[in-house]
């Protein structure tokens, strides 16, 4: 597991960092004073929140974790297309570049 968080007291504190190291998490911070380091994946928070987790009422935790798989994998790997991929899907581009291998 690698937890991304910015720079706060609270995620550099001797303490987290013993926590982090017991469970065996990989910490990732952002530069400091670089904040678009973390912006690809703020911009996925964005987006899964506006077009699945806003949207539903899930019945039970179970229910939520699956709706959100099948929102990266069903529809946001394989239909949304991205402009920053030059309007193809993730899973377009990724075989594009296996077959320029």
């Amino acid at each position: 597991l690698i937890l991304h968080s910015d720079l706060g007291s609270q995620y550099t504190s001797e303490k987290f960092a013993e926590y982090m190291e017991k469970k065996q998490f990989k910490h990732s911070f952002s530069k400091k004073g670089c904040p678009y380091d973390n912006a690809c994946i703020e911009s996925f928070h964005a987006t899964l929140k506006k077009e699945e987790i806003y949207r539903v009422n899930y019945l039970n935790f179970q229910a939520a974790r699956r709706a959100v798989f099948e929102f990266i994998e069903g529809w946001y790997n394989r239909k949304r297309i991205h402009s920053c991929l030059g309007y193809m899907t993730p899973q377009e581009t990724e075989d594009s570049i296996k077959g320029a291998a």
